[in-house]
């Protein structure tokens, strides 16, 4: 089964870079949103989750807040 997974992020944050370059190392295929262009997006993000920072991964629809590659492998069972 292909991961599904979609990081929620912004242009400018050294975290949400380091989390899609971590998954593009991994071969990890993945959906950007940036939240910073998609106010709609965010907002669903902030009600789905009650968080406002990123980034916030949804891997499989477990979500994973911040840069938690260890995380992230232990959901995709890697």
């Amino acid at each position: 089964m292909t991961p599904q997974v979609t990081v929620y992020s912004t242009t400018t944050c050294p975290y949400c870079d380091m989390m899609k370059n971590f998954l593009d190392a991994q071969g990890i295929s993945y959906q950007n949103v940036d939240v910073q262009k998609d106010p709609i997006a965010a907002a669903k993000l902030v009600q789905t989750t009650g968080q406002m920072g990123v980034p916030q991964t949804n891997v499989n629809g477990e979500w994973v807040l911040g840069f938690d590659p260890n995380r992230v492998m232990q959901i995709l069972g890697r």
